[in-house]
Parts: structure tokens; C-alpha cells; sequence
């Protein structure tokens, strides 16, 4: 014991125990006297157990941290912990600023989100739905819209077709599928496309808001027209993918998973004009949507890939192949029992009656052309236009065409022909503009074209002069002429084989087609009231000032000469050629308007008509026209030919219809052995024979061998004779 031990009377304390238990834990309060002196007992087991452990944890610890110690290692957690925080921290600040943004954006376009019935019909025009004469629908024009259905009235097949088709999972997503989008990508990716090239990965909800173009309402003084609007709505940068992401959320926020179909369904475009699935039902299959098979919904369900190239009016096998796919994917996914597919691939959806004969294009485009455009091009309405075209007439002019053509034409010939029918007041049943015969929106030679008429004209030099008095037994002579024409070298005209007849009548110039008696009948009846009387019967086009005017130098069009030569058959009487009967809005009783075109004022006299109507018998029976009679028919025409052979032409007539056909090329190639008296006559034959099976023979109204002849041979018209006749005829006719 120390010193100050003894002299305090404390025990030191045992230095050993200090050094094993370590100082005092500061702030505990000092021990009383009692257990200061008190003896210290050993440690218990159990605290001397917690010692050892403890040891051993402190020992692995500092083994672990000698472990981690490595400089290397511990840079590069430090670098990854340090980046990984940096993105951490950035990112969840730009997702919170991204979703508020998004947010934000498809609160503002919900708002501003129409009723969702307000976007059933987006069509920019209306429709035009053409009957014929029956009233059977024929054909189509503008933006067909049958009517407003919905995904619980339109039929389940057709329903579950599109669903199955276009977004399977549809029913279960939110407006836009990562799933998808992510599978696009990636087959994009693998076909060397850009990833938002192709394949889109879009949900029906994102298609309705691309057909909604993102709400963006066509305006003309934005864009240049709608095609360019239309464009801009299909872009698919990726700043448009967002917009349309944004605007099919908040489609999904503000519209039922039924509403957002039925307005797909309303509007996607699928194929032949036609917007929507009634459109499209009435279209193809001439039946409403709700009453569709599940062949025929998978057929329309299928045109909303491709709605131009799959259109089965366009191309019905691989529109059915595109059909069965889609009933594969019916199957699978459990919208047809194995059965009911079975059922569906072994019967194939088919065109209706209609759809099928694609009748009357070139008749239905004229039409279009030549209606009120407020009504017909430029409609915002439905209009449904009731025509004088009769189906069975359309379908033998094609035939017969094609007949010709395929009997008669060599091979690969690009020679083109045209055929107009009609009845004797200009009402047309019938127009073939081409040899394509199936096709719309293409050149119609019927109308469009303008080609020298040759012959074909000359009934019209004789129908001036016969109602100026002369006889169709009146004897003209057939020799060299040579006009002196002002301006000109001097013009001899030549028959076409190159021969002269002398004396003959009329009639006997007419059948044979002899140009030097039409060129004198012409001068001496006055060009200009041939002209006149030309122009009155309903050619509108500029016709020739000098003599050649005789032998058809001037251009027209076959309908235009077609509906002159109806003239001749009704009694003299003008014709304007008409195919429209009566136009009414779609769902209207009374019409808006009614015929624009028929019989007009007369020519010439009945007696004239008659008499000529028996020189162009004569023609057809006898002369240059013989190719075209028909058995137990009364017919009566005439030939043309142009120069050089450009253009051939048959124009003529039975009792109850008029035709008219042209052949040519359409570059003014000259024809190779055709004149008119051959392969048009033929056509024409062939037309009239098919139109006319069945009918019972009826006689032409013509004056039989004609009147008496008023003369004898008239010299060549002296100029200064001629220029007094000339005076007295304008006198007559009210000419220039």
C-alpha cells in the first residue's frame, strides 16, 4: 500500500483491473465506500464468452477490412457508387419533369376533345351513289360513307377481326403498348430499316389518332391541298410519335375502349372510296356491317394495312389470302372455333352482283364530268344520281370489244376503240372508253378524244341538201374538180380508190362514200349551212371553214357525233346526249334536279330525215357498211375514214338505239389495213347483235327509195353563180 493510501485509509484500487477493463466510462458516477471495498468477484462464463466472441468479430473484421483495402478495387466502387449516384439523382429529376410535362399535355388535349359522336364521319366530301335505269347501284364515286355504326352494331365478326388483326391487346392496355412498340422496333432493326421505319408498333388508339390527324382540322390556306394534309398527318418523325402518344392517353382518359373503336371503324379508309365498314359492307358485299361473316369481316378487317392494293375489287384473290391469315389469327385467339375457321377458308368471302361488274366506268366518270359540280365534284353531301345506263348494253359493248379484239387484232397491238349506245332522244345506255374496260378515272376516247371524223360526217352534207330541196335520186357527176382555195395551193380532192364515176345519184354516192359529189353537194348547198346544220344536231366542235368540211376534216368527239346521228333517226330533231335522269340528296324522296340533257329543236324536216335515214340504209345494207347488218334488223349508217387512215369509224342505227365506234391510236398512228367498213363495223355488229337478242324486229322510219329526182346532173357551181346560191341559202338558214 502507497503512502497516500495509508494516510487517506483507502484500498488502492488493483492496478491489474485497470488495465484489463480499460478507464472508467466517463460520466458514471464513483463508487460508494462500501463498493470500494467490497472484493471484486470473478466473471461470470457467460461474460467471459461474450469477451471471446467479441475478440473473434473484431479479429474477422479487421481481416475483412484488410481484405477490402485494396487501393484499385476501392477507386473503382468509389468512381461507380459516385457516377451511379450522379444518373440516379438526374434521372429521377428529369422523369418527374417528363411525367408532369406529359401530364400536363394530355390534361390540356383531353379538354379539348369533342364528344366522341362528333367524330364518327371526317370525310372532307361527300359520295355519289349512281343507279341505272332499273335502279340497281352500279357504281360509286367521291367518299363513300354508308352510315355512323359502332363497334356493338357492327357485326361481332367483323369486330373481332379488327381487334385481332390490329391490337390484340387492345382491351387490356392504356393507349399504347411497350410491348409492341418495342417488338417494331426491333424487326425494323432487323430488316435495315430506321427503328421508327415500317412496322410502327401502334395501337388502334394511336391509329384512330392518326386518322384524327392529332385534331387537326384541314384548313385550305395552310396547306396546298389535301393531299399535303393528309401527308402530314402519316409523317412518323419521332417528335410526331410523341404527339400522337400524348394525344391517344389522354383518347384513352376521355373515351371508352368501345368509343375509340367505333370511331376506327367509322373512319379508316378501306379501299374503292369507301370510309368506313358500312361503306365498305355496301361496298364489296352489298350488305349492311352488322350482317358480315366471319370470311367477309376478316376480308374488310384485312384492308386496313393496304386498303388500295388489297381492295378485292381490285385484286379479290389476294384480298381472300389476306382473309385466311386473319382467320388464323381469329383462331388463336380464340374468336372462331376450329370449325367455324374451317368453314370460313373453305368459303371465301365474295363481291356482290354490282361490285363484281365494276359497270359503266367510263359511263359513271362522265357523268361525274358532266353533272352540276357543286353536286358531284365538290359535294360535302351524299347525293345519289339516278342515269339512263342499262347494264345489260354496257356488258355486250365491253363484250363485244373484247371479242374483236381478241379474234381479230393481232397480239400485243396497242390500237384503242370506243363505243357509245344510245336511245333516239340521246338518253346513252352504254359507253366503253378503252379496251381496259374495268377501270375509273382513266381517259375516256368516248368524250375526251377529239379525232377527224372522215365519211362519217357526210350524211350531214347530204341532210342539208335534201332539206334544201334536192333528192336523194338527184344524179351529181363524179370527175376531177380543182378548188382555188384564198391562202392556199389549189386543192383535188380523190376518192378513195383513187377512181371516177361519173354520173350518180345520191344515194349512189352515199353507199359507195364518193368524196367528189359530197365536196360538190357541199359548196353548192353552202358550207356554212352545212356547218349549221351540223352544229344543230349537236356537234360542238370546231368545225373546218373550207370545203374539206365535206369529207370530216374537222375534230369532234364520238359521243358528240353519236348523239347527231340520234337526230337523224328521231325525225330531224337535235340531241343533246344525256346520262343523268335525277339527282337527289342521299336519304330525299323528291329530286333536286332532273334531266339535263334529250330532244331539242328541229334540224330539218321529218320528210328529210326520212329520206335520209333511207340513203344510209342503203349504205349499210348494200354499200361500205355491209359488216354491220343484222339479221332480220333494219340498219342504217355510214363509214368514215380519216387521212392517212388515223381514225375509222362506224356510225348507224336500228330502230330503237343508235351506236357509234371509233379505232385508232392514240398517237395518231395510221391504222394497217382498217378502214371503217372493217373492224369498226364489226365491233359494231357485234354490239348491236348482243343488245338486240331477244327484241322483237321493228322497221326503220325511213322514205323507201326516196323521192323523185328533182334534176338532172348539176355542172361544177360557177364561182359567180355560187356566191348568189351561197346569199340566198344564208337568207333561208340565218347563216353568217
Amino acid at each position: 500500500m502507497s503512502d497516500s493510501g495509508r494516510k487517506s485509509g483507502r484500498k488502492a484500487p488493483p492496478l491489474v483491473a485497470e488495465r484489463r477493463y480499460g478507464p472508467k466510462p466517463a460520466g458514471k458516477a464513483k463508487p460508494t465506500a462500501r463498493a470500494q471495498a467490497k472484493p471484486k468477484s470473478k466473471p461470470t462464463h457467460k461474460k467471459a464468452a461474450a469477451r471471446k466472441t467479441t475478440a473473434r468479430k473484431t479479429t474477422v473484421r479487421r481481416g475483412k477490412s484488410k481484405r477490402r483495402g485494396n487501393p484499385i478495387v476501392r477507386f473503382f466502387r468509389v468512381i461507380f457508387g459516385w457516377v451511379f449516384g450522379l444518373i440516379w439523382a438526374f434521372s429521377w429529376r428529369v422523369a418527374l419533369m417528363v411525367g408532369i410535362v406529359v401530364g400536363l399535355a394530355v390534361s390540356y388535349v383531353y379538354s379539348t376533345l369533342p364528344e366522341f359522336t362528333a367524330l364518327l364521319d371526317g370525310r372532307a366530301n361527300g359520295s355519289v351513289v349512281m343507279t341505272d335505269r332499273e335502279g340497281e347501284v352500279f357504281a360509286w364515286r367521291g367518299d363513300q360513307f354508308g352510315g355512323v355504326v359502332t363497334a356493338d352494331t357492327v357485326s361481332p365478326h367483323l369486330k373481332n377481326a379488327v381487334v385481332a388483326t390490329e391490337d390484340k391487346r387492345f382491351y387490356g392496355h392504356f393507349g399504347l403498348s411497350p410491348r409492341g412498340i418495342a417488338s417494331a422496333v426491333r424487326i425494323n432493326l432487323r430488316e435495315g430499316r430506321g427503328p421508327l421505319s415500317g412496322h410502327g408498333g401502334s395501337t388502334i388508339t394511336q391509329q384512330t389518332a392518326k386518322l384524327l390527324c392529332l385534331g387537326v382540322v384541314y384548313d385550305d390556306t395552310i396547306w396546298e391541298s389535301e393531299a399535303a394534309y393528309e401527308a402530314d398527318c402519316r409523317q412518323g418523325s419521332l417528335w410526331r410519335k410523341g404527339k400522337e402518344a400524348v394525344y391517344a392517353l389522354a383518347m384513352e382518359a376521355k373515351y371508352t375502349k368501345d368509343e375509340i373503336l367505333s370511331i376506327y371503324l367509322n373512319r379508316a379508309y378501306m379501299g374503292g372510296g369507301a370510309y368506313g365498314a358500312e361503306a365498305a359492307s355496301q361496298r364489296y358485299f352489298g350488305k349492311p356491317a352488322a350482317a358480315l361473316s366471319p370470311a367477309e369481316g376478316a376480308m374488310i378487317a384485312g384492308l386496313l394495312t393496304a386498303p388500295s392494293s388489297l381492295a378485292p375489287t381490285s385484286n379479290l384473290s389476294r384480298s381472300q389470302n389476306r382473309a385466311g391469315v386473319i382467320i388464323g389469327l381469329m383462331q388463336d385467339q380464340g374468336y372462331l372455333s376450329s370449325k367455324a375457321a374451317e368453314n370460313a377458308r373453305a368459303n371465301p368471302a365474295t363481291l356482290s352482283p354490282a361490285a363484281q361488274a365494276r359497270a359503266g366506268g367510263y359511263f359513271a366518270d362522265w357523268v361525274m364530268s358532266s353533272g352540276p359540280e357543286f353536286f358531284t365534284r365538290n359535294s360535302t353531301s351524299d347525293v345519289v344520281i339516278r342515269t339512263t345506263l342499262d347494264q345489260d348494253i354496257q356488258q355486250a359493248a365491253e363484250d363485244a370489244m373484247n371479242h374483236i379484239f381478241s379474234e381479230k387484232v393481232r397480239e400485243g397491238s396497242k390500237a384503242q376503240a370506243a363505243i357509245v349506245v344510245m336511245s333516239a332522244d340521246g338518253a346513252v345506255r352504254a359507253m366503253v372508253g378503252g379496251r381496259k374496260t374495268k377501270v375509273t378515272g382513266a381517259f375516256n376516247r368516248a368524250v375526251q378524244a377529239k379525232r377527224q371524223t372522215g365519211s362519217a360526217f357526210k350524211p350531214f352534207v347530204y341532210a342539208t341538201a335534201l332539206e334544201l330541196g334536192w333528192s336523194s335520186n338527184d344524179v351529181v357527176v363524179d370527175e376531177p374538180i380543182t378548188i382555188n382555195i384564198p391562202g392556199s395551193s389549189p386543192w383535188s380532192p380523190q376518192n378513195y380508190d383513187r377512181q371516177f364515176y361519173g354520173s350518180v345519184t345520191l344515194t349512189e354516192a352515199l353507199r359507195v362514200s364518193l368524196n367528189i359529189p359530197a365536196v360538190k353537194i357541199a359548196r353548192e348547198a353552202g358550207l356554212d349551212n352545212v356547218r349549221k346544220v351540223a352544229t344543230d344536231f349537236g356537234i360542238g366542235s370546231d368545225l373546218a371553214k373550207g370545203p374539206s368540211l365535206a369529207l370530216g376534216a374537222s375534230d369532234t368527239s364520238l359521243l358528240e357525233v353519236t348523239g347527231a346521228y340520234a337526230g337523224i333517226l328521231n325525225g330531224g330533231s337535235s340531241v343533246r346526249p344525256y346520262g343523268l335522269v335525277e339527282l337527289r340528296m342521299q336519304g330525299d324522296l323528291d329530286p333536286l334536279m332532273t334531266s339535263t340533257g334529250g330532244i331539242g329543236e328541229r334540224v330539218i324536216s321529218e320528210d328529210a330525215a326520212r329520206e335520209l335515214t333511207w340513203m344510209m340504209h342503203v349504205v349499210a345494207s348494200e354499200g361500205t357498211g355491209r359488216r354491220a347488218t343484222i339479221p332480220d334488223w333494219e340498219v342504217a349508217g355510214k363509214t368514215g375514214t380519216s387521212q392517212r387512215a388515223k381514225d375509222a369509224w362506224f356510225i348507224g342505227f336500228t330502230a330503237d338505239y343508235v351506236a357509234g365506234v371509233w379505232m385508232g391510236y392514240d398517237d395518231n398512228t395510221p391504222l394497217t389495213g382498217v378502214t371503217g367498213s372493217g373492224l369498226p363495223a364489226e365491233i359494231w355488229h357485234e354490239t348491236m347483235r348482243r343488245v338486240h337478242e331477244g327484241m322483237t324486229p321493228r322497221p326503220l322510219p325511213m322514205l323507201r327509195g326516196g323521192t323523185p329526182a328533182r334534176n338532172t346532173a348539176p355542172d361544177p357551181v360557177r364561182e359567180d353563180t355560187r356566191t348568189g346560191i351561197n346569199d340566198l341559202l344564208r337568207g333561208i338558214f340565218g347563216g353568217n
